[in-house]
């Protein structure tokens, strides 16, 4: 009868060839869910330092008092303002001193004791020393802020605990802390 001719059929080496192929294509995946993990990774790692270097900026004072914090006043009655020697701190960036009418990007400076609490106070800078001629205090720089007073609702008197706090556009608020003496002068160191 009929005899039927079997070839050989080895399909081993296709049987290899078709599993070389599935590895190379599981490892091309696996590469490409590995670059997309790791491009995730390397932009969340940026964006988490941007926030920890805009906290650091945000947190770092970069004005300080120098000297004697001075306020003139009406003998007997009241203060009627404080002047105040600020510089730059030693890792602290420059500081705007523009006048507050002329810029809106500016120093502001707030008052508060225990009866009230008055913002954006009027003031005005002097430079003392040193000055490169523009209104940014630098390293190496002294300004003297005069901070005037009277837009308070209740005049600055004697024996009476105040706060000024001074808001530079970036940075620490400086806050000054201090004591009026028992009796108001023309001239007072303020402790």
């Amino acid at each position: 009868m009929f005899k039927f001719k079997t070839f050989n059929r080895n399909e081993k080496g296709q049987a290899a060839l078709e599993t070389a192929i599935l590895l190379i294509a599981f490892v091309v995946v696996a590469s490409v869910f590995a670059f997309a993990i790791l491009s995730a990774g390397s932009s969340s790692t940026e964006k988490g330092q941007q926030a920890i270097y805009a906290g650091l900026e945000g947190v770092q004072s970069s004005m300080e008092p120098k000297g004697a914090i001075v306020a003139n006043g009406t003998v007997g009655t009241k203060v009627d303002d404080i002047l105040v020697t600020v510089s730059v701190t030693a890792s602290g960036n420059a500081v705007d001193l523009t006048d507050p009418s002329a810029s809106k990007n500016v120093v502001v400076i707030n008052y508060r004791d225990n009866t009230q609490t008055k913002s954006d106070l009027s003031w005005t800078v002097a430079w003392i020393g040193k000055n490169d001629g523009d209104n940014l205090l630098e390293a190496g720089e002294l300004a003297e802020i005069k901070v005037s007073l009277s837009g308070l609702t209740t005049p600055l008197a004697a024996s009476t605990n105040f706060t000024l706090e001074v808001k530079p556009p970036t940075g620490a608020v400086l806050n000054i802390n201090r004591t009026t003496p028992a009796k108001i002068e023309k001239v007072m160191e303020l402790r």
